[in-house]
């Protein structure tokens, strides 16, 4: 989690240098890679999981699996590479042909360490696993302020003129915010050799008889996976295809897409808590599942749950002005910063989903997984080609919320009459709705355009949320904290 919000820094200096239409290829083409990378990987960091839990195994399926991946990713990225003018044709980007090239060697990099990484998780090794996350996210940072600050400010002669020739021999300036993909290459293939303890044990082995099992147990979840990263990335797949020319006077649809696309990672405060929830409550849910108790404790965690993501949704909704100032560094951002109470509230009714979710893993119905994921993903592109010509990109946002919203009630009803747990549906609907209402009001009513002013305002407003739920809640407070 440290690392992604690390990475996600990297937001304020982007959007200081670069203009929403020098960004917004790039937009689309890291929403592509999202999708590319679930079928590259096709399921198999979960077979690899399922299959190589006994130790005496480990070797053989570790090479197997590995194998697959390494073929239909080196298979999949020359396909790409050789076509890459065709599709970069079709997104509406010719000129971008090499972006298209460079991820497709980024996105084989990413899927080929996927087995090594999960290898590492198997093995218990999360100091090392951690370390190598954090060390290429750390040299991706790194990559991005020496190519887009330090180089052109030496290039320029601003200063270490001494530096200046030998800088000039590799750093060309038009590549300008292409060097965010470039970076980012350097940095999947960096992941290969700080693995290579790993890689260098691996023996090339393919065997359809052993490998059948594994795909047949990981096509379904290849398929779920599919479901839940089209139901993320749909929107700034398509925006561009989606959006009329002129929706917005004075800007230009890749414009349009860029600010979206910036305007998005806003929501990403939630969707790391969430990650961070889910982290903790997957092995909780599976150890406290043979509990004949566990029902009502799975309610009480799904009640704090909502209470606490609810209270993020308003903080983060109603302080969107200051946020948008601290993280989206050119003004023009900061038209399309209505759309974040929505995509925030996708993200919680996705966590909801994920938390209810854990009904179907503990009665083997994992089947109903694809089927909720499959629903999300016809709900998310019926309703981003009926609103985005409507609405723009608020559509995008809108039809998040609304699959995500869908998710949560079917896993919600199918659950109750599988796994039936008490959850306090009055309170999570009550919450939920004053949430809504508070954030609603107060984008109607600005307090100040003072971010000061402003910031303590919203504030008082979240203080007085928060004191109602010690309110609503002292009873079960108490009781907690006599128990610690």
């Amino acid at each position: 989690m440290l690392g992604r919000m690390i990475n996600y820094l990297l937001v304020i200096l982007h959007t200081r240098l670069f203009g929403p239409a020098e960004l917004a290829a790039q937009v689309q083409l890291y929403a592509f890679a999202g999708v590319a990378l679930v079928v590259y990987t096709f399921g198999m960091e979960t077979g690899f999981f399922r299959y190589a839990r006994l130790k005496e195994d480990r070797a053989t399926y570790y090479n197997l699996i590995l194998s697959a991946v390494i073929v239909v990713s080196i298979g999949l990225s020359v396909l790409l590479f050789i076509n890459a003018a065709s599709i970069a044709q079709y997104l509406g980007y010719p000129q971008d042909v090499r972006l298209v090239k460079w991820f497709a060697w980024i996105i084989a990099a990413d899927a080929i360490v996927s087995i090594p990484f999960a290898k590492l998780r198997l093995e218990e090794k999360s100091v090392k696993f951690v370390a190598i996350r954090l060390g290429t996210i750390l040299l991706l940072v790194a990559l991005n302020l020496l190519f887009l600050v330090v180089f052109p400010s030496i290039s320029q002669g601003e200063y270490l003129a001494v530096l200046k020739p030998l800088v000039d021999r590799f750093y060309f300036p038009y590549l300008g915010a292409d060097y965010i993909i470039v970076a980012n290459l350097i940095a999947s293939v960096a992941a290969i050799f700080l693995l290579w303890k790993e890689l260098v044990v691996f023996r090339f082995k393919l065997s359809w008889t052993l490998f059948k099992p594994v795909w047949i147990y990981a096509f379904p979840i290849l398929i779920m996976n599919l479901g839940g990263i089209i139901n993320l990335m749909f929107d700034r797949i398509f925006l561009k295809e989606m959006l009329p020319d002129g929706f917005y006077p004075g800007r230009t649809t890749e414009e349009a897409v860029g600010i979206y696309g910036q305007c998005f990672k806003l929501s990403i405060f939630m969707n790391l808590a969430i990650q961070a929830f889910k982290y903790a409550a997957e092995p909780f849910f599976f150890i406290k599942g043979v509990d004949k108790n566990a029902p009502p404790v799975f309610a009480r965690v799904m009640k704090w749950f909502i209470i606490i993501c609810s209270l993020m949704w308003v903080a983060i909704s109603v302080n969107l002005d200051v946020l948008a100032h601290l993280f989206l560094r050119q003004k023009i951002y900061h038209e399309g910063v209505f759309v974040v109470p929505w995509l925030l509230a996708g993200f919680l009714f996705l966590g909801i989903y994920y938390n209810l979710a854990a009904w179907f893993k503990l009665t083997d119905k994992t089947a109903y997984g694809t089927y909720f994921s499959v629903t999300g993903a016809v709900v998310v592109i019926v309703l981003n080609y009926l609103l985005v010509p409507r609405l723009g990109y608020l559509g995008c946002a809108v039809a998040f919320a609304a699959s995500s919203f869908t998710m949560m009630v079917l896993c919600y009803l199918f659950g109750q009459k599988y796994y039936p747990v008490p959850y306090h549906l009055m309170s999570a609907v009550g919450y939920l709705t004053v949430s809504g209402i508070v954030i609603y009001l107060t984008s109607r009513w600005t307090i100040s355009e003072n971010l000061i002013t402003s910031f303590l305002g919203h504030s008082l407003l979240l203080g007085l949320c928060f004191l109602g739920v010690l309110l609503m809640e002292k009873k079960e407070l108490a009781s907690l904290l006599k128990r610690s």
